[in-house]
């Protein structure tokens, strides 16, 4: 199963050389080829690089002709050079069978991306994250990681929590809630980093979609302000379901009082008609799926089991 990784730094700066050197091990350990972009490992303030290197950076992954092209680390970066980012070469690219993989600030590419070319790209790990892991990476996010390589990857299933998202009636979903939806676009990352592209040109106007998100770092209030943003705006009115990924790494305080994460959630349900599912396994974690952006899929409940399929999608 040998296959051609090109790993590339088009945000932050790679501080943690040491998991940047276990990601590549853990890599070559799994019987692929990795091939490390030449200004990988560049600094410049706290990005990876001046603009003009992260900009090359790109092109030198879009004509790589490798099986992924798999950032180093998220941070910030990407919407700074958003204008000049070669999204045809990368479009082509892609079509002609390279996977652009990546999280956190990588969102910004992936809207402006999908704005652009309408291309699909993947949510998933960074190098240094996820492959350079201690004590050693996940293995629900290397399998994703092999089923996408091998072309299987046919979707993700996860387990809604106890305590559901209320309905916009007010009442809890009952244990045998069953429904479904179909051919609806997947979209979505970084809560801070989407919200902040609103308005611009790199912002896709995706209607009927099923919007995913993920933040790290936000505590409830500040995620309930970037989600009245989506929802003033009506994007959120647009999409056929809302998935909330994981939001971690953030403190309540005294004065938050009972304000958590689940009452901005009841809450923004009570203020739209598409389903709010919880609980699913992608954002700053260890435990992650890897998510077709872009791609069409079906979305089932059934109870507390929640299952989305791409299987159409070709690899």
């Amino acid at each position: 199963m040998k296959k051609n990784i090109y790993v590339y730094s088009p945000s932050g700066a790679v501080r943690d050389k040491a998991a940047f050197r276990r990601g590549v091990s853990r890599l070559k350990a799994l019987g692929h080829e990795v091939a490390i972009d030449q200004n990988a490992l560049s600094s410049h303030m706290r990005f990876a690089g001046d603009d003009e290197t992260r900009v090359a950076a790109f092109e030198r992954a879009a004509a790589s002709g490798a099986d992924i092209a798999l950032i180093s680390r998220g941070g910030y970066g990407i919407t700074r050079i958003l204008d000049r980012i070669p999204y045809k070469a990368i479009a082509k690219s892609i079509a002609s069978g390279t996977h652009f993989v990546g999280i956190s600030d990588f969102t910004a590419f992936q809207l402006a991306l999908y704005a652009k070319t309408g291309s699909v790209s993947w949510a998933g790990p960074a190098l240094c994250e996820g492959f350079g892991a201690l004590p050693s990476p996940d293995d629900i996010m290397e399998d994703c990681f092999n089923d996408l390589l091998l072309g299987q990857g046919e979707g993700a299933g996860w387990r809604l929590p106890p305590v559901r998202v209320s309905t916009v009636q007010g009442s809890k979903v009952s244990a045998d809630a069953e429904w479904g939806i179909s051919n609806a676009t997947l979209w979505g990352g970084n809560l801070a980093v989407l919200v902040s592209l609103i308005g611009t040109p790199y912002f896709p106007e995706v209607k009927g979609g099923v919007l995913f998100l993920e933040d790290v770092s936000e505590p409830p209030y500040r995620v309930e302000r970037m989600l009245t943003q989506l929802l003033q705006t009506g994007i959120l009115a647009r999409q056929k379901a809302i998935l909330m990924g994981q939001f971690t790494e953030y403190k309540l305080t005294p004065h938050d009082k009972g304000f958590k994460l689940n009452t901005v959630f009841n809450w923004l349900q009570s203020h739209v008609k598409a389903p709010i599912l919880t609980n699913l396994p992608y954002g700053h974690v260890q435990t992650k799926v890897l998510l077709p952006f872009g791609a069409k899929v079906d979305l089932v409940q059934q109870g507390r089991d929640a299952l989305m399929a791409w299987g159409h999608l070709k690899a």
